[in-house]
């Protein structure tokens, strides 16, 4: 029974990473890549910090014995409203300096590497360590510690397994962001290239589609 419920934990850990704010958010920090190792590795780090937060808030409230308070969680939702926000006006500024820096220099030739005009959209080298991820994974998993442990405690009694279903959760939620990543990655990197057209499009209902949905938690944390 407890083999089977733990299974059922990394299952669940690998849904949860397909969940829309979590999808909004990995795919606009893709669109900062500048190759498709860099954002299936973003996708990684985003669901390690998740993985992070989510076990040390839900640890600290089996060992207290306590439940996250009802405010409190939905405090946390409503930063990640806030963030997504800002994630998607991130994604409209760097496509208007990317379009301005292309309209500048319209000779500027195209590598088969995609080292496209708009290269200011690719701050981050495929090198250094993701922390932007690290840091929206964070947030992400403290928003959802609250739920998390409820639903664990329905479930586990025991403390040791519900330490250990949260972690293969966790596992689980690495795992799906991974394999998200690498389909979020495949269109924007070979967009860059040779179809701007359509890669600042699809920069742009990115962004736009981040913002809604960051919109839409903000909206139900103020009417709540």
């Amino acid at each position: 029974m407890s083999i089977s419920l733990l299974s059922v934990g990394f299952v669940f850990g690998m849904r949860h990473a397909l969940e829309a704010d979590h999808l909004a958010a990995v795919a606009s920090l893709a669109t900062g890549s500048t190759s498709i190792q860099q954002t299936i590795k973003q996708g990684a780090v985003w669901g390690l910090g998740h993985t992070i937060t989510l076990f040390i808030f839900a640890s600290i409230a089996l060992l207290v014995d306590s439940i996250i308070p009802k405010n409190y969680a939905a405090a946390l939702e409503a930063g990640v409203g806030f963030m997504l926000l800002l994630l998607g006006l991130d994604v409209l500024r760097r496509l208007r300096l990317d379009n301005q820096q292309a309209i500048r220099h319209p000779k500027i030739k195209i590598s088969k590497q995609h080292q496209v005009p708009h290269q200011r959209l690719f701050e981050q080298s495929t090198n250094k360590f993701p922390k932007r991820a690290l840091l929206v994974g964070f947030m992400h998993g403290l928003a959802g510690s609250a739920a998390l442990l409820i639903l664990t405690i329905q479930h586990i009694n025991t403390p040791i397994l519900s330490l250990l279903y949260i972690a293969l959760f966790g596992l689980g939620s690495i795992l799906g962001m991974t394999l998200l990543s690498c389909v979020i990655a495949v269109p924007l990197y070979f967009s860059a290239g040779r179809m701007i057209l359509i890669n600042n499009q699809i920069h742009l209902i990115i962004s736009l589609v981040t913002m809604t949905i960051g919109s839409l938690i903000v909206y139900d944390y103020l009417q709540s």
